[in-house]
């Protein structure tokens, strides 16, 4: 009698259980999770950058390094927005390599290089897997520097889990279950996944070393509602500095807050009207297209002399404006604008201005204004979106970048730009753009257009 008590008690237990079990596995089997992959094909997917293979077989994807090849991705024909993916993973410890989302390749771009967000895959004593990087573009944008339980939950030689969320303006990583990284940036929010195989150069000792991936799944639908707390103190790259910036030397030139650090041209202040500050956003207003005729122009308070300075800007249908560098204030203290070096903001397609200037061009956007033509081959972003202005000047060479593209480059000083500046509007201003250091200025043209993520750094 005790025995079938004991075997009905057992069956009890078993069939809670089997219960528990199935109402956790239906559960489960609620989360809307989608196969990335095609279990036995790479239907959807292309090969771009170098020349490393990608073989698949039941599920299981596998990258194989190649000699003297640059990098190399598998790249998906559609591109995702928002999304929640998950896979695991394993890396050859020689091996680096990184997944792609809301990436891109574009002819215009370094002649279709593949550049965007990348979730790092790093076996290397530094492990920063699953800190955030900017392929081809910024650089790092989150590392592990500062997260010593992530990089210690790297396993090498064998599995590891990653959970990659990208909703809006926010991407948030896990690895092997703990929180990694935490970003905020909007630089991106489409793109296409990329699975990377690191290029070895010609290191025979990583010949044909493998990174393979299983069990890859995605969430697109109603993301935020699985969307999981990470319990991190966010990376804001808006106005702030990030990655690797601050040990390279950079400096905010503009809070994203306050005035501090820039005055009126003609000012010992900042101007009163003109000029606004809104969610980390300086924009200068409309006021009819007139040069330096509303709030004016605004300068820096220091002055600099090699540096390098990038910043984001934004323009309006039919606007004008421009950053001016070695500016002195005190010529030109009459109507318009204080006169500088000047790399040229404008709307290319309907403004007036982009079909004059001395040189033909040579008033479009990122040109050396009046002077020399950017590369007509530039990439400029639509208007009403961001983009990225960079002027490089040490030793008198001088370097115009427009979203990550050298535009145009020339000697300050040299026989060349002097004849330039003689056949120009600015051949009555002495000694024009040969100061050994001077102020940034931002132009008040009339037009409504704004800045941000304005930094800068000596390379004396």
């Amino acid at each position: 009698m005790k025995a079938y008590k004991n075997i009905i008690l057992s069956s009890f237990v078993l069939t809670i259980l089997l219960s528990f079990a199935a109402c956790t596995q239906a559960k489960k089997d609620n989360t809307p999770w989608i196969k990335l992959f095609d279990e036995n094909s790479l239907d959807g997917w292309s090969i771009t950058g170098g020349n490393a293979t990608y073989s698949i077989a039941d599920g299981v994807i596998t990258g194989t390094s190649t000699l003297n090849t640059p990098n190399t991705f598998l790249i998906s024909d559609k591109m995702y927005g928002d999304f929640i993916l998950e896979l695991d993973y394993k890396v050859d410890s020689k091996l680096n390599s990184g997944i792609q989302i809301r990436s891109h390749s574009i002819p215009s771009y370094r002649d279709g290089i593949v550049h965007g967000y990348q979730v790092e895959i790093d076996p290397s004593d530094r492990a920063w897997s699953a800190g955030i990087y900017d392929e081809k573009r910024r650089k790092w944008l989150h590392t592990l520097s500062n997260n010593p339980a992530a990089q210690k939950a790297f396993k090498q030689n064998d599995w590891n889990n990653y959970r990659i969320e990208a909703i809006g303006d926010t991407i948030k990583t896990w690895i092997n279950g703990v929180p990694a990284a935490y970003l905020i940036d909007d630089m991106d929010s489409s793109g296409f996944f990329g699975f990377q195989v690191h290029d070895i150069g010609d290191d025979k000792e990583k010949e044909g070393t493998q990174v393979i991936w299983k069990d890859i799944k995605i969430i697109t639908e109603n993301v935020q509602q699985y969307s999981q707390k990470i319990n991190l103190d966010p990376v804001i790259t808006q106005n702030n500095l990030f990655g690797k910036e601050a040990e390279e030397g950079w400096t905010l030139l503009w809070d994203g807050k306050t005035t501090a650090g820039w005055k009126g041209a003609k000012l010992e202040t900042f101007p009163t009207s003109g000029w606004e500050i809104n969610d980390g956003v300086l924009s200068v207003l409309a006021s009819g297209g007139g040069e330096s005729e509303a709030g004016g122009d605004i300068v820096t308070t220091d002055l600099y002399s090699d540096f390098e300075l990038k910043l984001d800007f934004k323009i309006t249908e039919v606007a004008n404006s421009g950053i001016k560098y070695y500016v002195d204030t005190e010529i030109n203290k009459g109507a318009g604008s204080s006169i500088g070096l000047e790399f040229q903001i404008l709307d290319d397609e309907k403004h007036p201005d982009a079909k004059l200037g001395n040189h033909e061009g040579s008033r479009t956007v990122g040109s050396l204004y009046d002077l020399i033509q950017a590369d007509p081959a530039k990439v400029v972003n639509p208007i009403g979106e961001w983009n990225q202005a960079r002027i490089v000047s040490k030793n008198n060479h001088v370097e115009h970048w427009l979203n990550g593209r050298k535009v145009l480059e020339y000697e300050r000083k040299s026989p060349e730009y002097l004849q330039l500046v003689k056949e120009s509007k600015y051949e009555k201003w002495p000694n024009f753009g040969e100061a050994d250091q001077g102020r940034i200025l931002l132009q008040d043209h009339g037009d409504f257009v704004s800045f941000r993520n304005i930094k800068i750094r000596s390379l004396k």
